[in-house]
């Protein structure tokens, strides 16, 4: 399951927190439940392990753990069941200096459901089950060739990942002379092939094991993608995943950004598609009518003061606390927030103009 941008936000500045706490005894408590769990035995768990901690011989240690227990039971007592995607909890002293108390507790509500039971008291809180969850599973593989060139990556999430870039020895349009036209073009002809059962092994390598990937997006200039696809190179069960072969323009890098360009229509469920979209709309407006989009810390807030924004477009890259802010105002007014990443050429171009933007309900 693919996360949105805000649940990912939200995950990640959660992560943030949670990570700088690091205590000189195991004494930092983390507990995952998986959704359905029975709170009353979690509840009952804890109270065992208080009376088991009263055993610890060093006294502040003692005294942590008891009361980072204690914390967390009356936190858990405040829900009447177990959330749907279950829950993880973290309670604890996390007083920057020896001797100090500074005692609290979190919870969350993990965007995918847990199936993980987990009880641990240790000098940090155990997050790396959260941090899981922010790697994006499902994955595409983009080819893009010629009869020159060949580039083979991975979409992943947002990000293009180049995995091999291969060139083949099919010689130029021109013979050389003492060359008859047929025996030039059976050389150019096998040469091919050559070249298309060598990226085909590629594939096969790079592509075969994988088993999140979702589907093959293949593009590139002319019929050469057609015959590559159409001709027997590669392997059934990878043929099967292709999804959609476009026609592009360029090879190499700039193919296959093209590529992910006009994928659009393939990938509209995924994440990349929405946001590349949005933003995509936030710039035509501002360079046809540039009175319904706004941009800057300052002209977007009054903006939303008084209730012109639909839709706010903000930068992960931002502070949190202006994160935070801006989401509340928006909230007064009905507006949209969505979350951009800087993954793509949209979401710097967003961080470079001031990394708040906003499409408007109307001019101003």
């Amino acid at each position: 399951m693919a996360l949105t941008e805000k649940q990912r936000y939200e995950l990640k500045k959660f992560i943030k927190k949670l990570e700088v706490f690091r205590r000189p005894h195991t004494e930092l408590i983390t507990v995952y439940m998986p959704a359905g769990y029975d709170l009353n035995k979690i509840i009952n768990h804890l109270k065992q392990e208080q009376g088991t901690a009263s055993n610890i011989k060093s006294a502040t240690t003692r005294r942590n753990v008891i009361d980072g227990l204690e914390r967390m039971v009356q936190h858990l007592r405040l829900f009447k069941r177990t959330p749907e995607n279950g829950l993880a909890v973290f309670s604890g002293n996390v007083a920057e200096r020896e001797g100090q108390i500074d005692l609290k507790v979190w919870s969350i509500e993990p965007p995918v459901p847990l199936n993980t039971r987990i009880y641990r008291c240790d000098k940090q809180f155990v997050i790396d089950i959260l941090r899981d969850m922010l790697d994006t599973k499902e994955v595409y593989g983009l080819v893009v060739l010629d009869r020159r060139d060949a580039n083979i990556a991975l979409l992943k999430g947002k990000t293009i990942i180049p995995l091999v870039k291969t060139h083949s020895q099919v010689p130029g349009k021109y013979r050389a002379g003492g060359q008859s036209a047929a025996r030039f073009a059976r050389i150019r002809e096998g040469a091919a092939k050559d070249h298309y059962k060598k990226v085909a092994e590629y594939i096969k390598n790079q592509f075969l094991t994988l088993k999140d990937l979702k589907g093959i997006i293949v593009g590139g200039p002319g019929p050469t993608k057609y015959e590559f696809v159409d001709g027997g190179y590669i392997t059934t069960e990878l043929k099967n995943k292709i999804i959609a072969i476009k026609d592009l323009s360029y090879t190499e890098e700039f193919g296959l950004q093209e590529l992910l360009d006009k994928s659009q229509d393939i990938l509209a469920k995924e994440e990349v598609a929405v946001e590349k979209d949005i933003m995509g709309k936030f710039f035509n407006m501002l360079s046809t009518k540039p009175g319904m989009a706004s941009y800057g810390l300052d002209e977007v807030k009054k903006n939303i003061e008084i209730g012109a924004v639909d839709i706010l477009l903000l930068s992960e890259s931002l502070d949190d606390n202006i994160i935070d802010e801006m989401e509340k105002l928006a909230k007064t007014v009905g507006t949209d927030v969505k979350i951009i990443s800087t993954e793509t050429r949209e979401g710097v171009q967003l961080k470079e103009i001031g990394k708040i933007a906003a499409i408007l309900r109307y001019e101003v």
